[in-house]
């Protein structure tokens, strides 16, 4: 019904501007504390509880163990000051402004006594009773105080473009599966350990054998030479740990020990140190020289199947097929942390030469791993198999060698199968012999060394001819 002649209509529809006691920013206020009462018990509280909690703890920490120092004489606190203004006068880019954590700003606002917590607070709901209020609850979060907590998203790592590998050699002289391999520090050459109780040294450029070694009366498991000194290292299912001077190409030294077979031997990287692990579910840690057994490492309950070291914490770290791997305090001989993540045994570990963090492969599936915590990271799907071997290179290229003669490629930092295709067994050979035991990269990264079940030892490089996709890589 049209309006009477003379007759005054509301404000809204005269399009006129609001009433002082209804202005916008009045309206604005309303509206955010409707919505903080109605969101309070979902998304207030646990942030509000987070926050108070911090503050209480700051502020007992504060007023017990600082109160007689929180305040600083005044020349320190002069000197900060120019100190803070020659720093802040350099800045010219949003970017470089100063960095006041989310802490620091917190402990500013706590007073010099103790604050009591407000009731409604305690009750879950939030009232916007002023700016100052908003600030001192929710600080420095995303969003701003007027807000709702936001949460983290998921962030996709996209894969980083590998070349392809192919083989390029295959090598035969092992009477037996070839169990174990290693490459020297040069670079010129490496060595192989086998079934058939010897260890064979090769040219890396040409595949060339220069020397056999015999002193085993059992398979050789495993293999590694010292980047300090001219030795070579040697464990096999003989319970033998032996120590192998290359300039004289004899043993000189047996570390006696273990009460079955040893598995695996890993030596470390700035200590003159030795770490083997076996059959017995035990690592011992040797002193290279002496002979002596520093530590024994128990806690797993079956086949301690490999062993790393690393220069860092955890210095040792063991994969057992009792289905755990172990992080070892290597001062004090005692177990740092123990990984429960895989479902069947770990057989294989890799570290990462250049990030600090590793690899281990059971049947289930790869998983990654971030030191010093032990913090998983991701798994790297692929072919369901036995991994045997898993080796990195400075790339982030994941290779893991299975039983069945599967091998995969992985990217380190997304976890994408590049590559995956099986070995070529020697011909001749059953084809129950296709399996993969043992595997490393050189010194480069760009050659793949792989010992396998049909007596051979195989290398792969990239193909030089691949052509990356553009628009996968994107």
């Amino acid at each position: 019904m049209a309006a009477a002649v003379g007759e005054k209509r509301p404000a809204e529809e005269q399009n006129l501007p609001f009433e002082a006691d209804q202005s916008m920013e009045t309206i604005l206020t309303e509206s955010a504390k409707r919505t903080r009462l109605l969101f309070a018990n979902t998304y207030g509280q646990p942030a509000l509880d987070e926050m108070s909690s911090q503050r209480i703890k700051l502020t007992s920490k504060i007023h017990d163990e600082y109160g007689d120092v929180r305040t600083l004489p005044e020349a320190l606190v002069k000197q900060q000051k120019e100190a803070q203004k020659a720093k802040n006068a350099k800045k010219t880019t949003v970017e470089d402004a100063p960095d006041d954590s989310a802490v620091q700003q917190l402990i500013e606002t706590i007073p010099k006594k103790e604050v009591e917590v407000d009731e409604k607070a305690k009750q879950g709901i939030v009232a916007l009773r002023s700016k100052d209020r908003v600030s001192e609850i929710f600080g420095d979060m995303p969003g701003g105080g007027g807000s709702l907590v936001r949460r983290a998203r998921a962030k996709t790592i996209k894969p980083v473009w590998h070349a392809p590998w192919k083989l390029m050699r295959v090598i035969s002289g092992h009477l037996g599966w070839v169990r174990a391999v290693t490459v020297e520090p040069g670079n010129k050459w490496f060595a192989t350990g086998a079934g058939d109780r010897t260890i064979k040294i090769w040219d890396l450029a040409s595949g060339t054998l220069k020397l056999s070694l015999t002193g085993h009366i059992s398979t050789v498991r495993g293999l590694a030479v010292s980047p300090r000194h001219p030795y070579l290292f040697s464990c096999g299912e003989d319970k033998m740990v032996k120590c192998w001077d290359l300039e004289q190409n004899k043993v000189i030294r047996q570390y006696h020990g273990h009460l079955s077979g040893v598995y695996s031997l890993s030596l470390h990287p700035t200590l003159d140190v030795l770490v083997t692990s076996g059959r017995d579910a035990t690592a011992r840690v040797w002193d290279m020289r002496t002979k002596q057994n520093v530590h024994v490492l128990t806690g797993h309950t079956s086949t301690v199947s490999d062993v790393k070291c690393q220069e860092a914490d955890p210095q040792v770290i063991t994969g057992s097929m009792d289905s755990t791997i172990r992080l070892w305090d290597l001062a004090a001989g005692k177990t740092m942390g123990v990984l429960t993540h895989h479902k069947k045994s770990v057989r294989a570990l890799a570290v990462h030469p250049t990030e600090f963090g590793f690899a281990s492969g059971s049947a289930d599936n790869i998983k990654g791993w971030k030191c010093p915590e032990g913090t998983f990271i991701q798994n790297y799907e692929g072919r369901k198999s036995i991994i045997n071997t898993l080796s990195i290179n400075q790339d982030g290229v994941i290779f893991s060698g299975g039983d069945n003669g599967s091998m995969g490629f992985h990217d380190w930092r997304s976890g994408y199968q590049f590559q995956s295709m099986d070995t070529t067994v020697q011909p001749g050979s059953l084809d129950a012999e296709a399996g993969i035991f043992a595997s490393t990269f050189d010194r480069t990264g760009l050659r793949l060394i792989t010992g396998e079940a049909d007596k051979t030892i195989k290398i792969y490089k990239e193909d030089d001819s691949a052509v990356k996709d553009e628009d996968f890589y994107q």
